[in-house]
């Protein structure tokens, strides 16, 4: 018999689980020429990042570099160099430009890098014609950042999200085996009617983008099917009047850490970006004893994929029906007005996000530059600065969340029968007790409650007055 760790939440298990395989440098099968294979799964070892710097400052540029290189990382690869090309825009032909590109290959080849990370989102064409000049794998950032999805996904539903956005995005950027291209189906592909009446047929590429389609179907039929649970728990908490507040920010500015502090969550905690996909709700009180439910959400970053948003519509919709949401940003990042803003862009993207009341929470106080803090502080009104690692600022953040919150209507002062505690129950948990006084008839209640519970205490109960 052997005894288990007690001081291991279920987080720190999670996060072992995910730390007890890891990948190992340098070690792959891939065919030397890329432009052979049809199907290549991302293998992120040694990279270079590649970045085009278009508009505002060299710091702008250099920050979104430096997170590419966290996304990298993130993934588990080698970052080894990163270039930067200021130009007025990207080269709708290789992004860089030709000339950059040939520079781009000598980089490659001196660092030993199997892998080029491009800053932005490329097209089809983009992709194959660097790949050509620099002749190792290129990718962009939109799928790296879907390549750590499918790393962190564990829950079924997020799984199928991420399958169907990785989808989306392979979709046009399908290729062919080289002058196989054009294979065509044989035999009784044109419906029998023998020599020279045959057409072309179906191509292999145009079989493969149907598979594409009909599987996408599927995975929209089963995420829809399995968001069905989730909305029922949303319609219970609404129709009890359980007010709901959502935590929602850039990823790794501490969302996951603040929701263990505030309810003892246990959830999984990383240094890392996207280390929390799935959403967790859990209840948690005000300091007046008010019950609320608090959900951590997926994090988000600048220029989020959009095939991203659009699978993952069902959990962002715990955002969109909120009563408050709490804006996590990170408070000693370089530049967090940026992020507050990627957040509110994609918030603006969520029906019905943008009038739901707005705390902004700056996080990390404990390793924040006290003139950025006050910064923030200015511009966002109505903010409060915490740290979820050391506990500061939680007791003010848990006081601004109960004045936030919908308010409670209803003053009653009622006889409630012994034969109805339940409702009593009610009152500790969704509103505020004021006083009970325990009789030989019932209790006497005296609280603050909201419109249901006020509606089915006043059909079971008596108004002490005419006791």
């Amino acid at each position: 018999m052997h005894d288990e760790p007690e001081d291991l939440a279920m987080g720190d298990y999670e996060l072992e689980e995910r730390q007890a395989l890891r990948r190992v440098a340098g070690l792959s099968t891939e065919l030397e020429d890329i432009t052979e294979v049809e199907y290549r799964q991302l293998r992120l070892e040694r990279v270079v990042l590649v970045g085009v710097w278009t508009s505002g400052s060299v710091f702008d540029a250099e920050n979104s570099l430096q997170e590419l290189r966290l996304l990298a990382e993130t993934a588990g690869s080698d970052v080894l160099e990163g270039l930067i090309q200021r130009r007025d825009k990207p080269d709708p032909a290789t992004y860089i430009g030709s000339g950059k590109a040939i520079e781009l290959r000598d980089t490659v080849a001196a660092s030993g890098a199997d892998t080029v990370i491009c800053d932005g989102e490329l097209t089809p064409g983009q992709l194959r014609q660097l790949e050509e000049i620099v002749k190792v794998k290129v990718i962009d950032r939109t799928a790296l950042i879907l390549d750590i999805f499918a790393q962190h996904a564990k829950s079924r539903e997020g799984k199928a999200q991420v399958e169907l956005a990785q989808l989306q995005y392979l979709l046009p950027r399908l290729r062919g085996w080289g002058g196989n291209l054009s294979r065509q189906v044989g035999g009784r592909a044109a419906g029998g009617v023998g020599i020279g009446g045959r057409g072309p047929g179906e191509t292999k590429i145009e079989l493969d983008r149907r598979r594409i389609r009909e599987r996408m179907s599927k995975l929209r039929r089963q995420i829809k099917g399995m968001s069905t649970a989730r909305e029922t728990m949303r319609h219970h908490r609404q129709a009890r009047e359980v007010p709901a507040v959502a935590i929602a920010g850039y990823t790794n500015a501490g969302k996951s850490s603040l929701l263990n502090r505030l309810t003892g969550a246990g959830v999984l905690v990383e240094d890392a970006l996207f280390a929390t996909l799935d959403p967790t709700v859990r209840r948690a009180r005000t300091p007046d004893g008010r019950l609320f439910t608090l959900a951590d959400t997926v994090g988000f970053v600048r220029h989020l994929p959009h095939q991203l948003v659009e699978a993952f519509r069902s959990t962002l919709e715990e955002v969109g029906d909120a009563d408050l949401i709490l804006h996590v940003v990170d408070g000693s990042h370089p530049d967090p007005e940026s992020q507050l803003a990627a957040v509110r862009e994609v918030l603006s993207e969520i029906e019905g996000a943008s009038e739901i009341p707005e705390i902004v929470v700056i996080n990390k106080a404990d390793a924040a530059d006290p003139v950025t803090l006050a910064r923030l502080t200015m511009k966002e009104r109505r903010s409060v600065v915490v740290s979820a690692r050391t506990g500061s600022g939680i007791d003010e953040l848990m006081t601004l969340i109960e004045t936030e919150l919908p308010r409670l209507d209803h003053e009653v002062r009622m006889l409630v029968p012994y034969d109805r505690t339940d409702l009593v129950a009610r009152a500790h948990k969704e509103g505020e007790v004021l006083s009970l006084e325990h009789t030989g008839d019932g209790t006497i209640l005296h609280a603050r409650v909201l419109g249901a519970l006020f509606a089915e205490l006043d059909r079971v109960a008596k108004p002490v007055e005419t006791v």
